[in-house]
């Protein structure tokens, strides 16, 4: 017999049920069954059922990534639309509803374990509304607000884990990049070169080719950082700073 999986393992006695992936597959397959083709030939069933206006930003930013999970999660914050994600996470299918408005974050099982465990090989499955309603005050304060998480940090997690690779479309192409003066960034957790790259980022802007070549940095560790500055709404883009007209410029003549 097979070893139990990683997941299984670290399940705390008392957790929720889960739905194996093979079986949520299978309702992803049926659902998909039932949904008409859309104009660019694929199915929207991995989509859900979501507002017009968050599934038309979703399809039009669909690039050779595909909707990844951090780019749907920065797509539902930037329309503030309340969604449950589902997450393959080993043999499971983990929801987790996100709360953008309540800067809140509901997770069934242990964050640190989806966090430090799964995160980092997490496939997204489906993206709907909403399945839970936001807690109140005394849900929040109840042994049952230890499953809601504020937003931020986790989504500051998420982007610096590396769940994507290239930058998010709304700072992607040639653009300087500053950090917003009243930023928060205290309930997060920065590495000394990271502390140092806010800190110039506060006083001036940068270009990621800039950003790259910064100590304790390279294109990968720049663009982690941009995405998790964007996803906590602390990051200015200029698209007309001199920086960014002459990468564009030269970029321009490298295609020729």
């Amino acid at each position: 017999m097979p070893p139990p999986s990683r997941f299984e393992r670290t399940r705390p006695i008392g957790s929720p049920e889960l739905m194996r992936v093979s079986e949520f597959r299978r309702y992803l397959s049926d659902l998909a069954s039932a949904t008409v083709a859309s104009t660019d030939g694929t199915r929207t069933s991995r989509l859900g059922s979501l507002s017009p206006s968050l599934l038309a930003d979703l399809r039009r930013n669909r690039g050779a990534e595909g909707n990844e999970t951090l780019e749907v999660l920065a797509a539902c914050v930037r329309h503030g639309k309340r969604v449950t994600v589902h997450l393959q996470c080993g043999e499971f299918a983990l929801p987790l509803t996100i709360f953008p408005q309540e800067q809140l974050l509901h997770c069934p099982v242990g964050l640190l374990e989806f966090l430090f465990v799964h995160v980092d090989g997490v496939e997204l499955l489906l993206v709907e509304p909403a399945l839970l309603r936001p807690p109140d005050e005394d849900e929040a304060s109840s042994t049952s607000g230890t499953l809601h998480h504020p937003l931020g940090p986790v989504l500051w997690q998420l982007a610096m884990r590396g769940l994507r690779t290239s930058l998010l479309p709304e700072i992607a192409g040639p653009a300087a990049y500053r950090v917003t003066p009243g930023l928060d960034l205290t309930r997060v957790s920065l590495t000394n070169a990271e502390s140092a790259a806010v800190y110039r980022l506060r006083r001036e802007s940068a270009t990621i080719k800039a950003i790259q070549d910064w100590p304790g940095f390279d294109r990968l560790r720049a663009i982690y950082l941009l995405n998790a500055l964007y996803l906590q709404a602390g990051l200015i883009v200029s698209r007309s700073h001199p920086s960014a007209i002459r990468d564009s410029w030269f970029t321009s003549l490298g295609a020729r």
